[in-house]
């Protein structure tokens, strides 16, 4: 067994890339991986790793032990999980990532129901509107709303992100009401500011599917949706929002759909994970757990219909 735990180990290392990153998933000191890493290879009379100052790289011997021992050592993981149970299995420390505001209102209610669930695991959350490397910071998962960049990671879609015009009567009452997008040019529009993309440029698309760009512009941006939330109830102009974000709004009047017969992109809610092969059991139990509470019928699509 000490062999197979160290064969997955190596595995761990070279989907992450580095013994730092693959001993923090696994709950183990940097010291500790090392020292099992050199008793593999002592143990099969080669080298598995080049090292360099900026990366670990597979040797040939390497690349075949990681390419014929996933098999062997997924399987006996799934074995394992099998004869123990999978509450009894999904212990250690989670370290997951996410957007402040929906961490805030979606997730951090469902974490009582996610631990009762699981005793033995451990929880810890970072709030944060910023993209972090979850390799290099340490977290086993991040969960991420919007279009996703392209990249190594892994991800897998938990619920749809619709999203909408809005604005609060207020505005429409004193500026008019657009009727088609080209009018969006005379509003003022708030702006989610972005160092990674260009948000200015509000993409619609009718119902016989012919899409429309209008660059926007207005008094107030900022990198913080909250903050364009409380600027649109205020009556500060127009915004783009998830409906997940405003949804109680819309049903009690406060805000309301703007060009509604248009409908911007529709983009994701997915869980981001660093590799997809020997994924910790904590990961997997905590996004079936969000799948089964969010994917088919989240709370924002229920108490807002069709609006």
């Amino acid at each position: 067994m000490d062999r197979l735990s160290d064969i997955a180990l190596f595995l761990r290392v070279v989907d992450l890339g580095s013994i730092s990153a693959a001993a923090r998933s696994l709950d183990l000191s940097v010291a500790v991986a090392s020292q099992r890493l050199q008793r593999l290879e002592k143990g099969l009379n080669v080298r598995l790793l080049h090292r360099t100052t900026r990366r670990l790289h597979p040797t040939p011997e390497g690349l075949a032990l990681a390419d014929q021992g996933r098999d062997l050592v997924e399987g006996l993981e799934a074995l394992t999980q099998d004869l123990r149970g999978s509450a009894e299995n999904v212990t250690g420390t989670l370290r997951v990532t996410m957007p402040h505001s929906f961490g805030r209102q979606y997730i951090s209610p469902l974490l009582p129901d996610f631990l009762n669930r699981y005793p033995r695991l451990d929880v810890h959350v970072s709030l944060t509107d910023q993209i972090v490397d979850l390799v290099g910071d340490g977290y086993d998962l991040g969960i991420r709303v919007g279009v996703l960049e392209d990249s190594s990671l892994v991800a897998r879609r938990i619920a749809d992100d619709r999203r909408v015009l809005c604005a609060a009567p207020d505005y429409l009452d004193r500026q008019g009401t657009p009727q088609r997008p080209a009018d969006l040019a005379d509003h003022q529009c708030l702006v989610l500011s972005s160092s990674r993309q260009r948000q200015d440029v509000w993409h619609l698309t009718d119902r016989r599917g012919k899409s429309e760009a209008v660059q926007v512009g207005g008094r107030v941006r900022s990198n913080q949706g909250e903050m364009l939330t409380e600027a649109v109830l205020g009556g500060l102009g127009i915004a783009q929002h998830s409906v997940w974000h405003i949804h109680e709004h819309l049903s009690s009047g406060r805000l309301r759909v703007v060009l509604p017969d248009y409908r911007l992109m529709e983009t994701g809610i997915h869980a981001v994970m660093p590799q997809r092969r020997l994924v910790p059991p904590r990961v997997r139990a905590f996004v079936a757990f969000l799948e089964e509470r969010l994917a088919e019928h989240p709370v924002w699509a229920s108490r807002v219909g069709n609006q």
